[in-house]
């Protein structure tokens, strides 16, 4: 049987559509609901679905006001706070077209996606790096603004372009991944086919609000369902999520492995009353940390595969647990082919690179700027296989990109970064794990004498967020290469691995 899986018919996005008003729908219905919730140790704030969306209305009202129409780009650089998916849904309730960042990214990042972007204006919270050269609207003011009549939400055809997000690709800068409208009725695969949403759920996410991850499955879902969404505190530390768990009475929780694997270090674990079952993306979740969690707190955990171009469309869930060594099923709707290099279906059981059908509702439109693809699969660059059954499991990527917490890191943009010093000649960037169930990026790098680790690591962080920095600096005479001067990072892994991270 060939790696080919279609597990039933999806049905069309409705039209005319607005991603915004369409995730607030749910809500109408139970407007005193509590919608959000940011969950502190001592204190919390709580806002209603009527309060959320009344909200939504004014800032969009108030970037009305300011020139915002359909299709503007509004990039945004706001912090870890309710102001983040407010201006997101208000973005897009105008038909024009949000671009969220992490606040984490430095200066020459956002220089970097700004010339690639070029937004009309920019929504700040006035401490983050923000483009010199774009207008720049505080959100401060946007809040204030007193708006007469708020604008109803632009309809229009779900195909046209929604919002950006910006992910390391194989190049060396950040690439604009173009969605449409419809990416987030295509989300509803994941309510039976990952998370076993129901409207009565209490949905705690461990990420930032301006994690796409968090934005995602901790609200935009959450709220089209008309659940509740929990986010933690910024300051909250993850062996203290337990407690929240608990506190605020949460049914299912969501967060990336590094997370479960930081909560597992609390000595003693409190019966989790409530919780039904937790969620893991972003990177992959062994089966030691699992099996681990699973034996410790009594709760299943459920993974999901995916990326920024389909977000998950891999998954189990509580209705169809994934087994052990495998990643879990094409959710109900997707077209997923395993194909060989000349790009046809392999037999089961046979590895090849993962493949999504074109046709997918919750496929990206295309890179920003590019042109599009031919083909009928766009190809993920994850290498998988297909059992008998259809599981899905995971071998690892076809390329050379990074994964630091659950982000995508292009080893290229880190290598760049530090060719630019002086008395670096030649820079490579790996994944290593120290120890089991844990990766971080080391830098090995070629220069007349080795620099102090201090040195690199202030360079470090004037130039990357935080999640591309390198943990693990190396000095070498030479960098191994292969017969046509192509670096070879495979050469490097192993001789990381070898020398457990030894110079």
């Amino acid at each position: 049987m060939l790696s080919v899986s279609q597990t039933s018919s999806y049905p069309d996005c409705p039209t005319p559509f607005n991603l915004a008003d369409y995730v607030l729908t749910a809500g109408r219905q139970t407007p005193d609901k509590i919608a959000l919730e940011i969950c502190g140790s001592e204190t919390s704030e709580a806002y209603t679905f009527a309060e959320i969306e009344a909200l939504v209305r004014r800032i969009a009202g108030a970037l009305q006001y300011h020139g915002v129409k359909p299709q503007t780009r509004v990039l945004m650089r706001l912090g870890n706070d309710l102001s983040f998916p407010v201006t997101y849904l208000a973005t897009l309730w105008l038909g024009a077209v949000p671009v969220p960042t992490s606040a984490q990214l430095t200066q020459p990042e956002i220089d970097k996606i700004t010339q690639e972007l070029d937004p009309d204006l920019t929504v700040c919270a006035g401490q983050l790096p923000v483009p010199k050269a774009v207008k720049c609207l505080l959100w401060s003011d946007l809040r204030e603004h007193h708006v007469e009549d708020t604008p109803a939400p632009h309809l229009g055809d779900p195909e046209r372009l929604g919002y950006i997000i910006f992910t390391s690709g194989t190049t060396q800068g950040p690439r604009g991944v173009c969605h449409a409208h419809r990416a987030i009725w295509a989300r509803r695969m994941m309510f039976d086919g990952w998370y076993g949403l129901l409207q009565t759920d209490r949905l705690m996410h461990a990420g930032a609000f301006n994690w796409t991850y968090t934005l995602g499955t901790g609200l935009m879902d959450p709220w089209t369902m008309g659940a509740t969404a929990l986010i933690p505190a910024a300051d909250t530390r993850a062996v203290d999520l337990f407690s929240y768990l608990n506190k605020y009475d949460a049914t299912i929780f969501a967060g990336a492995p590094g997370v479960y694997r930081q909560m597992l270090k609390k000595k003693y674990i409190p019966k989790l009353t409530t919780l039904r079952h937790g969620l893991s993306a972003g990177e992959k979740l062994t089966p030691a940390l699992k099996q681990t969690w699973t034996n410790r707190t009594g709760v299943d955990v459920h993974e999901a595969l995916g990326m920024s171009e389909c977000s998950t469309f891999i998954s189990g869930s509580p209705e169809n647990p994934a087994e052990d060594t495998c990643a879990g099923w094409p959710q109900p709707g997707r077209r997923i082919a395993v194909l060989d290099e000349a790009g046809h279906p392999v037999l089961r059981e046979t590895a090849g690179t993962l493949a999504i059908h074109r046709s997918d509702p919750g496929l990206f439109l295309g890179y920003l700027d590019a042109p599009h693809a031919a083909g009928d699969w766009f190809l993920t660059g994850d290498t998988v296989s297909m059992g008998e059954n259809g599981a899905i499991t995971f071998l690892g990527r076809d390329d050379d990109m990074l994964n630091a917490g659950g982000f995508r890191v292009s080893p290229l943009e880190v290598e760049a970064t530090f060719v630019g010093l002086d008395e670096v000649q030649d820079a490579a960037a790996v994944a290593y794990s120290p120890k089991a169930d844990t990766t971080v990026i080391a830098l090995i790098y070629t220069s007349n004498l080795p620099i102090r680790e201090e040195v690199l690591r202030a360079h470090a962080e004037q130039m990357l967020a935080r999640y591309k920095q390198p943990r693990l600096y190396i000095h070498r005479d030479v960098l191994p290469k292969g017969g046509n001067g192509k670096l070879n990072r495979k050469a490097l892994r192993l001789a990381l691995e070898k020398t457990n991270g030894q110079a």
